[in-house]
């Protein structure tokens, strides 16, 4: 959401919110489930807001109410290793503690994240961080962060997300998994402390390999922090036959559109005494409004699928209904904002229209204008050997595309390339998948829109091009960028080869 000018300062509002609260409520720490970054390399620009607010609500006089007992050298593996409000050199009054999501997990040679940034900067405590030892599947050990403030004892275990089949399997393969149970103490039994859980990885069971099941999880636990999924789902579930209860906070801003992220957003303030908790939810105040909608065409009375007027019309009234419906005054807002506004439409039998020519008379109506509509067809399932239906849009699997390049997809589906060059896409992936290169694409398609401008600009001050030949000059600068390319790539063969090589051995 950086580069949107409308948004770009939504989910730092939303997090100062959070801060504010606690500091409000006069909290003892706040706990973070993963995702504090919605890109694995976070600009200097988002780094710099995120430790401002940081310093200005954790970074203070205040005294910090409760010890932590257990070995901190374990549960903060960096090179202090200390929880960050015991450092004699910084004032922390909100100490703040986080895992890592699948975002902003650690990568790299020396397996870094951006979170690691803002530990050694003393901000947060950076823990559930695990190092995959073992053969096989792996092998991890969960040491809990042991918490004590009077006679209340905390065991806060954090599992920063680790890929959800890998995770799946090491549950389900014995002695992989290892929870670290603290240790008796005088006058303190095992069942005395009050164990919670923060993880960050998918719930939700579309595929069963590609999640993890609420039972995999040790009856020990007495509270789950889960993380990853959007949608809140802040109200404590109790899981059945498992004696522990489960909180989805959900994300603090709507990032995917999606049906889940269109319920209010809350924080939730748990208050703990001896092994009883109570759970207070907060909504939050500063999100931006999000109405979403679900449309199947072919099911409308009003809407004649030869009359593309009629499909219009009709997309025309729900945006404005949820337009009206957003600017209705709530509590829970505090100030008016530009609504974020999507409808799923499933337009089976009907023909797709533009969906930026469709958002252009909602500029300056609604946040995000240029993808108000969203097309979809019904999924026709298929029988498998054994009987079972599955859906025809997961016969595709990433994995199963992992190797292709842009040409060959581009040959196999008999695709015509009119403005970006096949190997600028080529190089565009590489650098997006390699170097980690976030903007490759984005940048591939800005030097290519620059030269084709460029090149029509030119052409256009020595003859004059009319409109209905723009499509053709604009084919034919593709053609000589792609000679270009070809020359230059003929020349740097060296260069390339041994560049390609240094990153192999990365």
């Amino acid at each position: 959401m950086e580069k949107d000018e409308i948004r770009r300062f939504d989910s730092f509002e939303a997090f100062e919110e959070i801060c504010s609260l606690a500091k409000q409520k006069e909290v003892d720490f706040v706990l973070l489930g993963g995702d504090l970054f919605h890109e694995n390399k976070p600009s200097r620009s988002t780094l710099v807001k995120t430790i401002e607010i940081l310093r200005r609500y954790c970074l203070n006089d205040l005294p910090v109410k409760f010890q932590v007992v257990s070995d901190q050298t374990v549960n903060f593996p960096n090179r202090f290793g200390h929880v960050n409000y015991e450092d004699p050199h910084f004032n922390v009054g909100l100490p703040v503690f986080t895992i890592h999501g699948n975002h902003d997990d650690p990568a790299g040679v020396d397996n870094l994240s951006a979170i690691d940034i803002l530990s050694a900067c003393n901000l947060v405590n950076y823990f559930g961080k695990m190092d995959l030892g073992g053969s096989g599947v792996g092998q991890i050990a969960v040491h809990p962060v042991l918490v004590k403030k009077g006679t209340t004892t905390v065991a806060l275990y954090g599992l920063g997300n680790i890929r959800d089949e890998r995770l799946n399997r090491m549950f389900q393969t014995p002695h992989s998994v290892q929870w670290m149970r603290p240790e008796s103490q005088e006058g303190l039994s095992v069942s005395d402390w009050f164990n919670i859980l923060v993880l960050h990885q998918n719930r939700i069971k579309t595929n069963p390999k590609s999640a993890i099941n609420e039972h995999f999880l040790p009856r020990f636990l007495d509270f789950v922090v889960w993380g990853h999924e959007h949608e809140c789902l802040i109200d404590p579930q109790e899981v059945p036959g498992m004696g522990f209860h489960i909180t989805q906070p959900g994300s603090s801003v709507a990032t995917s559109l999606i049906d889940g992220e269109a319920k209010p957003k809350h924080v939730l303030l748990l208050e703990i005494k001896g092994n009883q908790y109570r759970p207070n939810k907060i909504p939050l105040m500063t999100v931006r409004p999000f109405e979403y909608a679900e449309v199947v065409l072919k099911d409308e009375a009003d809407v004649d699928p030869n009359d593309q007027a009629s499909v219009l019309e009709h997309l025309d009234k729900i945006v404005r209904n949820l337009i009206e419906k957003s600017s209705q005054p709530t509590a829970s807002r505090s100030e008016a904002k530009l609504p974020l506004v999507r409808i799923k439409v499933d337009y089976s039998g009907f023909s797709t229209i533009n969906p930026q020519r469709f958002g252009q008379k909602y500029v300056g109506k609604v946040a995000n204008p240029q993808d108000i509509l969203i097309f979809s067809k019904a999924a026709k399932k298929r029988q498998t050997t054994t009987g079972e239906n599955i859906d025809e849009s997961e016969k595709l699997r990433p994995e199963e595309l992992n190797q292709q390049t842009i040409e060959a997809l581009v040959a196999e589906n008999n695709l015509k390339m009119e403005i970006l060059p096949v190997d600028d896409l080529d190089i565009a992936l590489h650098d997006f998948v390699s170097k980690d290169d976030k903007t490759a694409f984005y940048a591939c398609l800005q030097r290519n829109l620059d030269e084709t401008r460029k090149k029509l600009n030119s052409e256009a001050e020595k003859f004059k091009i009319e409109e209905e030949d723009i499509i053709v000059k604009v084919g034919e600068c593709m053609q000589e960028r792609v000679k270009e390319i070809s020359l230059r790539s003929k020349g740097d063969t060296g260069l390339a080869s041994s560049t390609q090589n240094l990153f192999l051995t990365c």
